[in-house]
């Protein structure tokens, strides 16, 4: 998995005005927990761009003033309105230690349904994951070659090593959509179907009657 470095400065104050000043000057308040005491510090807002801009999941070597982490990003909070990062929480690794992440899904293959005029929805674009640092994935692979018209991809179709998805297995991730004109020929197909099925019932009941007589 890719690892993103982060340089920080412990904070000397942490009330709510040195916060806002830190945003002011683009910094990012954080805290690191984890470990035998949490770290507050801050940290320049323009290293985090390919930590949390991306899709990618990502280890983090933080420095502190020399002091060395190994870590993952557990919780960034944005502002609703202009995206401006507010505040991040990182965990220490620990070698031995299970943790926690979201992980991206990434389709390989190309699915029939495609090929006849269907659409990939997508319903969910990451997992959640539980493992040893060093089996962490840095994606989740999932083959759609075999996906027809209607047919869907659900957690419990993802092959898991060394790792546990921690999702509900029924939830689906993606689905091969129908075409909205495919459906009314399905449906019209599917009643012609119904009707002649019917006729030939009323048929073999008006023989059977005839035979009595």
């Amino acid at each position: 998995m890719r690892t993103i470095e982060i340089i920080g400065y412990k904070r000397a104050n942490l009330g709510k005005s040195d916060a806002r000043r830190l945003r002011m000057d683009g910094n990012v308040p954080c805290v690191l927990y984890g470990g035998e005491e949490q770290i507050h510090f801050y940290a320049p807002m323009i290293l985090f761009r390919d930590l949390v801009y991306t899709p990618d999941a990502a280890f983090v070597d933080l420095n502190i003033e020399g002091d060395e982490y190994k870590a993952i990003l557990q919780d960034i909070q944005f502002h609703p309105v202009n995206e401006l990062i507010l505040h991040a929480d990182f965990l220490e690794l620990h070698e031995g230690r299970m943790i926690k992440m979201k992980i991206p899904i990434r389709f390989t293959g190309a699915a029939p349904g495609i090929q006849q005029g269907g659409k990939l929805m997508v319903k969910l674009r990451e997992v959640r994951i539980q493992a040893l640092p060093q089996d962490m994935p840095e994606h989740i692979e999932l083959d759609i070659s075999e996906l027809g018209l209607g047919d869907s991809v659900k957690i419990k179709d993802i092959e898991t090593k060394n790792f546990t998805v921690l999702n509900s297995p029924r939830v689906t991730i993606a689905t091969i959509s129908v075409p909205r004109l495919m459906k009314g020929s399905q449906a019209e197909m599917e009643q012609e179907e119904a009707e002649a099925a019917a006729l030939a019932a009323e048929g073999e009941e008006e023989g059977t009657e005839g035979g009595e007589e």
